[in-house]
């Protein structure tokens, strides 16, 4: 089947975001695509300081919108992280999923919290406004099951892991790495995941703008089961296409059969929730 990732250009005018990507969204379907990924805060800025700002409720406006796109082009999309979602007077970074016939399949708040400091690089919290959410999220398409992350989750090894356990052969991650760890990490981190567990990971980022308080990496990508880059875009605005071969996967999981080999004797990781 084929993947399609929306590497889009963020503006501080949510109805703009909206409406180029839903534009994209449609571009996407009409070349056959039958998944679609929209990056990690694609409709407001990213930083702290915005969170608050353009909080939405899920459902709510953005996601409504995504509903009608995904039912309109008759696709799966993943809403990348579409907004900050306020619940409970809480903010979370929270990435929805909608099916073919519009309806809420998944809703992924971001576990791990981007909390580092790089000195003389960068800092970041984000748990000076964003709580972390407490579940794994996946859903089931004709095609495979997918696993979600939001960005700093792609770190931890042992999510990924989970995700392979339950039978996902596809991870995505929308994601917004920036210039000090997306040059060093952003590709080497998705390549672990992938042949470590023989599934393909995607990764979709918001185009780079060099004026924004928080320059992102760009560079989407899709990596196979055996850890080769198939897919990658630049820094601009762009649509990544990349055809998923189901197929290929089950021959690379045939030929080195780790996760039948693995010594749950010896060592294990579980899923808690």
């Amino acid at each position: 089947f084929r993947l399609a990732l929306i590497q889009l250009h963020v503006s501080a005018v949510k109805s703009d975001n909206l409406q180029r990507a839903c534009g994209l969204v449609r571009e996407a379907s009409a070349k056959g695509a039958k998944l679609v990924a929209l990056p990690e805060c694609f409709n407001s800025p990213y930083g702290t300081q915005y969170f608050k700002e353009y909080a939405e409720k899920i459902p709510g406006e953005s996601t409504q919108k995504l509903s009608e796109i995904a039912k309109e082009c008759s696709i799966y999309l993943i809403g990348g992280r579409s907004i900050p979602e306020e619940d409970g007077g809480k903010l979370y970074n929270t990435c929805a999923v909608f099916g073919p016939d519009g309806a809420l399949l998944a809703k992924h708040r971001k576990v791990h919290l981007f909390d580092i400091n790089v000195p003389g690089k960068i800092q970041f919290k984000e748990s000076e406004t964003l709580s972390p959410g407490n579940s794994f999220s996946m859903f089931d398409t004709p095609y495979c099951k997918v696993g979600l992350g939001i960005c700093y989750d792609m770190r931890f090894a042992e999510m990924a892991q989970i995700y392979g356990q339950k039978g996902c052969q596809l991870l995505v991650y929308p994601g917004a790495f920036n210039m000090t760890t997306g040059p060093a990490h952003w590709e080497l981190l998705q390549r672990g995941r992938a042949v470590d567990n023989q599934l393909y990971v995607a990764t979709v980022s918001p185009a780079r703008d060099e004026n924004a308080s928080y320059v992102a990496w760009g560079h989407s990508t899709v990596v196979n089961p055996w850890g080769e880059v198939i897919a990658k875009a630049g820094a601009e605005e762009t649509v990544v296409y990349t055809d998923i071969d189901l197929k290929k996967l089950a021959e690379i999981r045939q030929q080195i059969p780790i996760l039948s080999q693995k010594r749950c004797d010896l060592y294990g990781v579980e899923m808690k929730k």
